[in-house]
């Protein structure tokens, strides 16, 4: 049985690392090119695989390069795609990422691509019935919205990586347990003035068990609906920073499987994401259990 599933982005990602970002009309060496898989729930499931949890993906892609590359990627990582299906003739979700050396930021362009709309199958829901977690991502809304309510009739956990405003996002968020919103996105949705009372807003709005406000190299805050709680941020020195909350979110699904408690499994997702931003790659720089346990012991940290 897989504990996680996910139903979200799966993206083919072109990263390309530049000194520094170019001027409009000019021309700029780049110093690597290098295709990875991204999108939040697809690489949140490769992060809790490479941590060692049983993930499958669920979705439908195509048979264009970049649908076969996120195939065999998937699989190179241990998440299972036996719930995904190929449609052929389409255009897959891809990206082109600009990764500063001199800022250590990224630039990011994105086509989402002509897969049509698809809704689960039996085998789909089956697989949503019989797991731990749900993790989506605001991505393919058709299909989220039809696991969400399968979720919520079986006990299975939803944990919702609410990293982007789109459209129709007010429908998936009564269904969250885990609600793990980008601190833009929690001031967007609910027009507080800052992170806290953002975090209060959703928790009273949407009723979910917590809520994690992910604030980039600021750390982040949690709430429970009895205090809030600033997790810490690490610092490192960063590659690429790409993927960094995706990983986050596949890291506290793991966590949530492991049992952990919720404020622990900041902690933990926190020192996760710090240490893929030292490798470049989504998916290739998320570190394995050992290697997080290992990074948090080497500061004083034993979750």
């Amino acid at each position: 049985m897989n504990k996680i599933v996910g139903i979200g982005a799966n993206v083919c990602d072109t990263l390309i690392k530049v000194p520094n970002y170019p001027n409009e009309d000019t021309k700029l060496r780049a110093s690597t090119v290098l295709q990875s898989g991204g999108g939040p729930c697809a690489t949140g499931l490769v992060a809790a695989s490479k941590l060692g949890a049983c993930c499958a993906y669920i979705g439908t892609l195509t048979d264009d390069s970049a649908g076969k590359f996120l195939m065999s990627d998937l699989e190179k990582y241990g998440v299972s795609t036996e719930f995904v299906n190929i449609v052929p003739g389409f255009t897959s979700f891809s990206a082109y990422i600009w990764l500063s050396e001199q800022s250590a930021s990224r630039t990011c362009v994105f086509h989402k691509g002509d897969i049509p709309k698809w809704s689960l199958d039996e085998a789909q829901r089956n697989a949503v019935m019989s797991a731990e977690i749900l993790m989506i991502d605001g991505n393919e809304m058709n299909a989220a919205l039809q696991a969400v309510k399968i979720a919520k009739e079986n006990g299975t956990k939803v944990l919702y990586d609410a990293g982007g405003l789109y459209d129709g996002v007010e429908n998936l968020l009564p269904y969250s347990d885990i609600l793990i919103p980008s601190e833009e996105f929690a001031l967007g949705h609910t027009k507080a003035e800052n992170a806290c009372d953002a975090a209060k807003l959703l928790f009273d709005k949407y009723s979910p068990e917590v809520v994690v406000i992910t604030q980039g190299k600021k750390g982040g805050i949690i709430y429970d609906g009895k205090e809030i709680k600033e997790y810490p941020v690490f610092l490192v020195d960063a590659l690429d920073s790409n993927g960094s909350g995706d990983v986050f979110h596949g890291a506290f699904a793991f966590c949530v499987a492991m049992d952990y408690n919720y404020y622990d499994a900041c902690v933990f997702s926190s020192a996760v994401s710090a240490l893929k931003c030292t490798k470049i790659g989504a998916r290739n720089g998320a570190p394995t259990y050992d290697e997080t346990v290992k990074f948090l012991k080497e500061r004083g940290i034993d979750v």
